[in-house]
């Protein structure tokens, strides 16, 4: 090897203060990280990244993901592959709302003009103004522009390498125009359709929810037994946790073999207060052992309500609005003076109040047995919602996703083999996802701020939408606002009237969008050539809980439209734990947000702590961990220093002597253990396994060769020897550090050499190899006992490290004693040891020493 040293700008005192300023600015400047197109597929390696939700500020987990991330990329760069790594802004849907909402204090109100002139207040008040739709889009447009720069300024403060020049949103016009054309190709092959059914309903946000956006949470319930009775008197009685359903009972069910019920089975009884007639009929999901194991059926308390309401055909009584509350006029089926009458005490209700009338009514009634019992469980809450869900009848959109359609279900889970996991394990999470859907994807959500459904729907001559010939546009003219525009062959004049259309008033769920970033970053309809290049994509970094959302989405959206996985290997990060072991997040208001950490700790001493976390793994919140990180980055800068005092390495020097080579020997099987980690996407073993060597060489290596490096042993051949072998590992340990480091390995490479060290080359273990000349590298680590058990014993003597030893003597096998007689000059100077006397014996060396 020939060095070409240019030691230039060493620092009397290196320091890390101003490091992450100088370097993020001299990559924009030089362009280091701007993706090269003119590369090939295979010469590309390319990166979905993931578009962190504009909704506020960044917090430690998108640094902990991110930072894993990036140090792939960097080490994808080092081994010559031209990286595409953008960077998206997860902009539309409801966290953009409502951010919006509370930030300015208005709410939308799609009835009301647009105001051109519309100024929102300098402080929210109270109550909410109402503005139109136009008006509140341009909020959430001009608040997302703040936060997304607020968020870049942070992200190149970290150091991520991204190329800044190829950024998207998932609500600008090219993801709007590509989101509605792959909706459109999706209606075109059958895979997007309309359905009016009972649908899981927010009654916050007004909005339908999807299977994947829904979570369990634990509440406060009570079972109310009630008591139905048939024509001859006999009660039947129930236990329900949702009494203020009754007006909405439509049937009692229980299972085909409970003997209890046997002889009820097609006779019918009379609800408790309503006095409505409804049937009891047999499922085989009632539970016997639930309650008294005959149960209500509601349209719709629940997901089995829905069940046995398809499966048993039975009619529908809808009592609950978009609102959540009871819709003012009864239901079909309440027709009697009775019923008519119990029902007006609830209309305009809300579901808690109703609840509380219905058990005043069945108590005064004697129809209620007993006090409520109370009891926790299960409730189904829309992830960002924060009342429990009702169920409704609407009309969305789905998509086909394997939940009703078994055949494309085995493909999907084929698919999810297909792809390589990191680690293995989350695959099982995958598959169980897509084992249990039991229904398609609904894309439609009833909201303002996301990509509207691109279609329209003519009106006949009474003015009645004809939902089953949609008005498509020309996919030319995409995107489109339903809303706010006609489609072609009508005027505006036209909407809403007879013979004329409607547009479609919703849009599409997050996800919907979302599921298109490897299209919309790749440009895939703007810019095939360039789509070419980086589809299939090679690598999706995500969290573990979103694999039923965004990567399964991304796999349908992939295998429907080109047949392919969209990536071909997943990189799952786990959560960030707080000191409680408890997840970090918003919601629970436990985060932490990390500009000041980066300011105190620095990027470098940061990023050490997150690329500590193994890949899947949750990982706590340690300041202790970045000080670690924080000293690493220090003994880096020192390191550097030192090596680079010996500023005279001929370009023949060779590395000859045996402490060098074994050195060297080791240095090698740390590069194949940190290749081999990287190539398995394992960030975290690489930095382990590197930072295990850099201790050594500085706390043994070092020490050991520093008087041979300084010429004191008056020994041409070995002070190069010394000099080349430290220069080859300076070198090497700056770039395997480089990706976990990027600040303080090109602060040191910019003393040594030109250009970026995250341009140079992956270090190549057989070269290092070849230098090492086969010598063993444990020679390394004989010397470094020995030279342990030398300062052990100046520090029990409570002298100097400098003070001369008179004598040592080294006991050990022949074999132990030979590998030392190769480094016994190395360790002499580094220990000051006089006279050494050598012992043959038994195990591993001893060391006495005399002083």
């Amino acid at each position: 090897m020939t060095f070409t040293h240019r030691r230039t700008g060493v620092p009397e005192k290196p320091s890390l203060e101003g490091l992450e300023a100088k370097w993020f600015r001299r990559w924009d400047e030089q362009g280091v990280f701007v993706f090269d197109r003119s590369k090939t597929r295979g010469q590309v390696f390319s990166i979905d990244t993931p578009p962190p939700t504009v909704s506020g500020s960044l917090h430690v987990g998108h640094v902990f993901s991110y930072t894993h991330t990036d140090a792939i990329a960097r080490y994808q760069r080092m081994l010559g592959k031209e990286v595409f790594y953008p960077m998206g802004w997860d902009d539309n849907g409801l966290p953009t709302e409502r951010r919006v909402q509370n930030y300015y204090g208005v709410r939308c109100d799609p009835a009301l003009p647009y105001a051109p002139d519309f100024i929102p207040p300098t402080t929210p008040g109270k109550q909410q103004i109402a503005i139109s739709r136009s008006n509140f889009i341009e909020l959430c447009e001009q608040l997302t522009a703040e936060d997304e720069k607020a968020f870049e300024d942070l992200w190149r403060r970290l150091g991520l390498s991204v190329d800044w020049t190829r950024t998207y949103q998932t609500i600008d016009s090219e993801a709007r125009a590509t989101s509605q054309f792959a909706f459109l190709n999706n209606l075109a092959r059958g895979e997007a359709y309309m359905a009016e059914a009972p649908t899981l309903w927010d009654v916050t946000f007004r909005t339908a929810v999807a299977q994947a956006e829904l979570e369990d949470r634990d509440r406060p319930a009570a079972y109310h037994r009630l008591a139905f009775h048939q024509a001859d008197g006999r009660r039947v009685a129930i236990e329900t946790t949702r009494p203020e359903l009754l007006p909405a009972c439509v049937a009692l069910v229980a299972h085909p073999d409970d003997e209890r019920y046997q002889d009820l089975f097609g006779s019918t009884v009379h609800t408790p207060a309503f006095g409505v007639e409804v049937p009891i009929v047999a499922h085989k999901l009632a539970d016997p052992e639930k309650g008294t194991g005959i149960a209500m059926v509601c349209t719709f308390g629940d997901i089995t309500d829905v069940t046995w309401w398809r499966e048993l055909q039975l009619e529908t009584r809808p009592v609950i609005g978009w609102d959540g509350r009871f819709t003012a006029e009864p239901p079909v089926g309440l027709d009697s003076e009775q019923a008519r009458t119990a029902y007006a005490r609830l209309a305009g209700a809300t579901a808690h109040t109703a609840r509380e009338r219905v058990v005043a009514m069945l108590r005064a009634s004697g129809e209620m047995e007993g006090e409520p019992r109370p009891i926790t469980h299960a409730v189904k809450f829309f992830e960002k919602g924060d009342k429990p869900l009702e169920i409704v009848t609407t009309r969305q959109w789905y998509l086909r996703n394997g939940g009703r359609d078994i055949p494309l279900r085995e493909e999907l889970l084929q698919r999810g083999r297909e792809l390589v996991w990191h680690p293995e394990h989350m695959l099982v999470r995958y598959e169980s996802w897509v084992s249990g859907l039991n229904g398609d994807w609904l894309v439609s959500r009833q909201r303002f701020f996301g990509v509207p459904i691109p279609l329209w729907y003519p009106l006949d001559g009474d003015g009645n939408p004809d939902y089953d010939k949609p008005i498509v546009p020309d996919t030319a003219l995409l995107p489109v606002d339903p809303s706010a525009e006609a489609p072609a062959g009508y005027t505006e004049e036209q909407r809403g009237k007879p013979d004329g259309f409607i547009g479609d008033p919703d849009v599409m769920d997050t996800w919907a969008t979302s599921s298109l970033t490897p299209q919309i970053a790749g440009r895939w309809l703007k810019d095939p050539d360039l789509f070419e290049r980086v589809f299939p994509m090679d690598m999706r970094p995500q969290a573990h809980e979103i694999i039923r959302t965004w990567l399964f989405s991304t796999v349908v959206r992939a295998h429907a439209e080109h047949g392919v996985l969209p990536w071909e290997h997943a990189t799952i990060s786990g959560w960030i734990l707080d000191p409680d072991r408890k997840k970090m997040s918003k919601s629970k208001g436990n985060v932490v947000t990390p500009a000041d950490l980066l300011v105190q700790h620095g990027s470098d001493a940061v990023r050490y702590w997150a690329a500590s976390g193994r890949p899947g793994t949750d990982t706590a919140f340690d300041i202790g961990q970045m000080k670690v990180g924080r000293r690493l980055a220090m003994k880096i800068l020192n390191a550097s220093k030192f090596v680079l005092s010996f500023s005279d390495v001929p370009e023949a020097a060779e590395v000859t002597e045996p402490l060098d080579r074994a050195m060297l020997a080791e240095l090698a099987a740390t590069v194949d253990e940190a290749t081999a980690a990287f190539e398995d996407f394992n960030y975290a073993r690489a930095l382990e396994r590197t930072e295990q060597f850099f201790w050594r060489f500085c706390d043994d290596y070092l020490e050991l060769v520093k008087t041979r490096a300084y010429g004191e042993h008056d020994d041409e051949a070995g002070t190069g020897s010394a000099r080349a072998a430290l220069m080859t590992a300076h070198d090497t340990l700056l770039r395997l550090f480089a990706p976990v480091l990027p600040f303080v390995t090109e602060e040191a490479w910019s003393w040594r050499a030109e250009g970026s060290v995250h341009r140079a080359a992956w270090p190549a273990a057989d070269e290092l190899r070849q230098m090492a000349g086969g010598v063993d590298g444990e020679l390394l680590a004989t010397a470094a006992d020995v030279i342990a058990a030398v300062r052990k014993a100046k520090s029990e003597a409570q002298v100097s490290m400098r003070t001369d030893v008179a004598r040592a003597v080294i006991s050990g096998s022949r074999a132990a004693l030979d590998r030392f007689a190769l480094v016994h000059a190395d360790v002499r100077a580094a220990g000051r040891i006089g006279a050494v006397d050598q012992q043959v014996g038994d195990g591993t060396l001893t060391v006495q020493v005399s002083l």
